[in-house]
């Protein structure tokens, strides 16, 4: 939904919703936001065999960075985002 769309929502809803209701509904879309955003994926054991099989295969064939290039790259994506 484009931000136009939910500002004029917004509006609507502002004009036509007491506080107690304003307050009651953005607890309520707040909480099926955060379930739905946070509700873990569920793989089957064959996904998960299959996941292992291709990273290992990755391991095998020298597709892989070291843990100190993992860290120092995550350092530098952190420092550019603190800028």
């Amino acid at each position: 939904m484009s931000t136009a769309t939910l500002t004029n929502l917004r509006d609507y809803l502002y004009g036509t919703l007491s506080p107690d209701n304003m307050m009651w509904l953005g607890t309520q879309l707040t909480e099926r936001a955060m379930k739905e955003k946070y509700t873990p994926m569920s793989y089957t054991m064959e996904e998960i065999n299959t996941m292992l099989d291709l990273s290992e295969a990755d391991i095998a064939a020298g597709r892989t960075i070291s843990h100190e290039e993992s860290m120092r790259r995550w350092k530098e994506k952190v420092a550019r985002k603190e800028r």
